[in-house]
């Protein structure tokens, strides 16, 4: 069952992201919270795909790039990283902590 919250995935924590952002890597950001979240605050360039969504709109993304799943607590995307990967996604984690660690971090 992928939409299950639980267990381990991948992980990048927020500062290393950030780097990999600045050092213009082209990572596929999937913010996988919902468009309302979206809306209120995001990681630029950050696609919204709610999690609700994802399975039916996979063929919105390129599975040959790098992508980070990207919720508010690094719960809903735990299955979001674990349905990319069975979709043939070969380089997916999920960002540590969530948009509350990302927002945390020092710049």
């Amino acid at each position: 069952m992928w939409w299950l919250p639980f267990g381990r995935v991948p992980e990048i924590a927020p500062d290393e992201l950030a780097a990999r952002l600045a050092a213009g890597e082209p990572l596929q950001l999937v913010d996988v919270r919902t468009t309302v979240e979206h809306d209120r605050g995001h990681i630029a360039g950050a696609v919204s795909i709610p999690i609700t969504d994802l399975s039916r709109r996979l063929h919105e993304l390129d599975p040959s790039r790098p992508t980070i799943a990207i919720c508010l607590t690094a719960h809903r995307s735990i299955p979001a990283v674990r349905l990319l990967a069975e979709h043939g996604f070969r380089d997916v984690a999920q960002l540590r902590g969530g948009m509350l660690a990302w927002w945390s971090r020092r710049d």
